[in-house]
């Protein structure tokens, strides 16, 4: 089991900057081979933000792409989100999430999680 606990989320203005941090524990991280950010609006359906695999490759849904950063420490087995650039429609709750070898896939082609952390909230004012 991979216990995923997520923070940093809080109240901006747009244009605005944020960091969401993701912190894994666990004696299994070993078998994490990539790992999400997602987020929900109220009213609709999750979607990927973004994800990082083991080998470093990222990738990025089309309404953040060049504003939002996904980053990770191995040594501190902590996942981040930087985002810049901030706009009300990014309003959401943000969830880390985490898949094993042979869940992982591009953003485009959706998300499959095995561990899902419990949110942070994130809100944009214009």
């Amino acid at each position: 089991q991979v216990q995923l606990v997520e923070s940093g989320g809080g109240s901006v203005e747009a244009g605005g900057s944020l960091r969401l941090s993701c912190a894994a524990s666990s004696s299994n991280t070993y078998s994490i081979a990539c790992m999400y950010w997602l987020r929900q609006a109220p009213g609709k359906k999750r979607e990927g933000v973004a994800v990082i695999h083991s080998d470093g490759a990222t990738n990025y849904a089309d309404s953040v792409k060049g504003r939002f950063t996904i980053s990770q420490d191995t040594a501190k087995n902590t996942l981040y989100l930087q985002m810049n650039s901030l706009k009300p429609e990014d309003t959401a709750n943000y969830y880390c999430a985490a898949a094993i070898r042979g869940n992982c896939r591009d953003i485009r082609d959706g998300y499959v999680y095995n561990y899902l952390g419990q949110g942070t909230q994130v809100t944009v004012s214009s």
